[in-house]
């Protein structure tokens, strides 16, 4: 078969892989944990699809064939970066963000994918999730994702990394048992879905209330066993009770403002912090917010203001 120029395929190549690029993103970012990463993967997959598009005769099978570029460009970031430390010793219930690299995801990197598939996509990027998976070889995590996330077959999953249907079933089977023990027991039980416009409600008294300095509002919106993080800080707080006095030593002392955003599936925060010197709100920190049964069950304050860009924050507020 005579092979096409990649000018002349070039076209073709755009107009197949737009649909696929929304996925693609996602799928790395559970696979790496790093917003940043996925963007370098997802790059790099795409300059290879692109040199190497004109050798796929079968162009059905496109999207095993761009997965397996971007599962295996994943795998070798993993094989390759500098080697990364993982917390061994957590204590029970704590919050599985003690991960130096994990970023949270902008929800609006989503909006490029069918809507059924944006749906799923929420549900399995939650941040215990794509924490639970960083403790994972490469190879379980990556049959994983690809079996449990994304419904590749046995037969496809062993062809996308170019193993055994054995091999893919064994390390699947070892992925699972490996996430569940690190997930909080609160993200194993099912629970109804709560609708979108009551989770904004209840994420705008949440912001209300600590616009307000008001601690007893905060505390009455939290879960019994809610917890509160910092990454990159090792400290993290359980309770109300721990949080409440956490609260009132320290956050709810200055003046603050928030702008509700979405990430991992869930609302989220940028929260600003008042700077006498230069009179305006200044980025502090990105809140990932976890809601169950009407309550909030988790905050994760990431506090890395270069993370607003990729929200579409602002970096001051004057008001």
């Amino acid at each position: 078969m005579t092979v096409q120029p990649a000018r002349a395929t070039e076209p073709e190549f755009e107009r197949m892989v737009a649909p696929l690029r929304a996925e693609l993103h996602v799928h790395c970012y559970r696979m790496l944990g790093s917003l940043r990463e996925a963007d370098d993967a997802v790059r790099e997959s795409l300059v290879r699809a692109r040199r190497d598009f004109a050798k796929l005769t079968d162009r059905s099978g496109l999207r095993l064939w761009i997965y397996r570029i971007a599962t295996n460009r994943c795998l070798t970031l993993l094989e390759t970066r500098r080697r990364r430390e993982l917390p061994v010793n957590l204590s029970p219930g704590a919050p599985l963000t003690d991960i130096d690299w994990l970023e949270p995801y902008p929800d609006a990197e989503m909006c490029g994918m069918a809507l059924d598939a944006r749906y799923q996509a929420r549900e399995a990027v939650e941040l215990a999730f794509v924490a639970a998976l960083q403790y994972l070889p490469g190879l379980q995590r990556a049959a994983l994702v690809l079996r449990d996330v994304l419904g590749f077959s046995a037969r496809e999953t062993a062809e996308l990394l170019e193993i055994s249907v054995a091999a893919a079933d064994s390390a699947l089977r070892r992925g699972r048992a490996g996430v569940e023990s690190r997930l909080p027991e609160r993200s194993k039980r099912a629970s109804h879905a709560e609708a979108d416009d009551e989770i904004r409600d209840l994420a705008r008294q949440y912001a209300d209330a600590w616009e307000a300095g008001d601690v007893s509002a905060i505390v009455a919106l939290l879960s019994a066993d809610a917890t509160y993080s910092m990454p990159p800080l090792p400290e993290w707080y359980a309770g109300r009770s721990a949080i409440r006095e956490f609260l009132l030593d320290g956050p709810l002392r200055c003046r603050r403002r928030f702008l509700l955003t979405s990430a991992n599936g869930g609302p989220a925060f940028g929260t600003y912090l008042w700077d006498e010197e230069r009179g305006v709100f200044a980025a502090t920190a990105l809140d990932v917010v976890g809601v169950r049964d009407g309550h909030i069950t988790d905050v994760v304050s990431f506090l890395d203001p270069e993370l607003f860009r990729a929200f579409g924050l602002p970096a001051e507020l004057f008001t």
